[in-house]
């Protein structure tokens, strides 16, 4: 029996077995007329688009009765200036650890691109150059990991196969089962030993811009920094003058800004590989985001605590912005 509460998917329901049948469903994936009254909605499943804040911003005030705003990103940071029209009491989860494993493939492929010169080789084919080159591996390099959440764990499992030195750097110190996480406050030292940097980081008022000119600064000439994170963890004028010295390389999926405008320096640095916030765009993403969606109905019909949440709402945000 139905209990009168309506989810709205962006998935047909036929795509996730084992969703709650005490639950009433719509489809709504950011396009096309809505498929019923928003003021009925308790469980909103935003869609899974590129610039979904945009869709969403004019809906949410009328969701006068939501309950829980479930995001299928990683990230929230793009909601925040939302949260006023949220009702009190309104649950914001993300998707945290539904990328995982796809971003943290990317990153390392990035990695092993930058060191092995794949920009070079490929810039080489595209011109119809033979062109041998000794490369660097990663044997032996000491790679920081930036963030130790889902995807820069996945990240440090996986650089262990490559036998280089995993040194994983979190908010705060810790130990854990795979090894010791050191603090944010020990980067400064950290990163002149390092080969390489893979940034994993949450976008937060404490990390946005971590590497600036003087983070930067600290590592070595030659170092490969990877970020497969937030643009804005990084100083992005501070970034080109780096690389436009040769003293950097760099592999990003996300940028600041973005999307990169066809004209900016990063396009055509030497040193530079660029992938367009792709790391999460694979076919295992349906899969896993059914899977996530299927448990989070589950603990909601239940009425237990939701996986991801990162803030309930107070209803008043929008004072607190405004003042």
């Amino acid at each position: 029996m139905k209990d009168g509460r309506t989810v709205w998917l962006p998935y047909r329901p036929s795509r996730i077995p084992g969703l709650p049948e005490e639950l009433s469903y719509a489809v709504w994936d950011g396009s096309g007329p809505l498929p019923g009254d928003p003021g009925d909605v308790r469980f909103l499943v935003g869609p899974p688009v590129p610039g979904a804040e945009r869709v969403l911003g004019p809906l949410l005030p009328r969701m006068r009765n939501l309950e829980v705003l479930q995001l299928l990103s990683s990230g929230h940071d793009h909601m925040m200036p939302l949260l006023g029209a949220l009702p009190a009491g309104t649950r914001l989860a993300t998707g945290r650890g539904v990328h995982r494993e796809a971003t943290a493939e990317l990153a390392v492929t990035l990695l092993l691109a930058l060191c092995r010169g794949l920009d070079r080789f490929m810039a080489r084919q595209a011109q119809g150059t033979w062109g041998p080159e000794f490369r660097s591996t990663l044997v032996g390099k000491r790679v920081l990991v930036i963030g130790y959440g889902a995807v820069g764990a996945a990240v440090a499992a996986r650089l262990g196969a490559f036998r280089c030195e995993t040194v994983v750097v979190a908010r705060t110190a810790r130990t854990t089962p795979a090894g010791r996480v050191h603090g944010m406050v020990e980067l400064p030292a950290l990163l002149p030993t390092a080969d390489a940097v893979v940034v994993c980081a949450p976008l937060t008022d404490q990390t946005r811009g971590m590497f600036g000119a003087e983070a930067l600064a600290l590592l070595k000439d030659g170092a490969m920094l990877v970020n497969v994170a937030r643009g804005e963890l990084v100083d992005t004028r501070a970034l080109v003058r780096r690389v436009r010295a040769g003293r950097l390389r760099v592999a990003l999926d996300v940028t600041d800004p973005e999307p990169l405008p066809s004209g900016h320096p990063l396009w055509h640095l030497p040193g530079v590989l660029i992938t367009p916030h792709v790391a999460a765009f694979t076919d295992s993403f349906g899969t896993m985001s059914a899977d996530f969606l299927r448990r989070q109905l589950n603990r909601y019909r239940r009425g237990e605590d939701l996986e991801n949440v990162v803030l309930t709402t107070t209803g008043t945000e929008a004072d607190e912005r405004a003042a």
